[in-house]
């Protein structure tokens, strides 16, 4: 997955509840990633999960949208007028 990449909802689904553990543990050691929250339900005869992942991405903003902050080449926060 790459670090650039901007989705974070993730889909599981298994027969047993061991099952859906093992796919998610598995798919957290291939991805480097956490789960942010889960949400388990069945459907079915199925076990169904629907994970949020860690945002790769954050933007600090004001309340109104007008002001940013961004990292300097000096690695400083600073903030941005638009």
């Amino acid at each position: 997955m790459s670090e650039n990449n901007k989705q974070n909802l993730v889909y599981f689904e298994s027969t047993s509840m061991r099952g859906l553990y093992e796919s998610m543990r598995e798919w957290q050691e291939g991805a480097g990633k956490r789960l942010l929250s889960i949400s388990i339900e069945r459907d079915g005869d199925n076990f169904c999960a629907i994970a949020l992942t860690n945002p790769t991405e954050v933007v600090i903003t004001s309340a109104d949208g007008h002001n940013h902050a961004s990292v300097n080449r000096f690695g400083l926060l600073a903030v941005d007028s638009q």
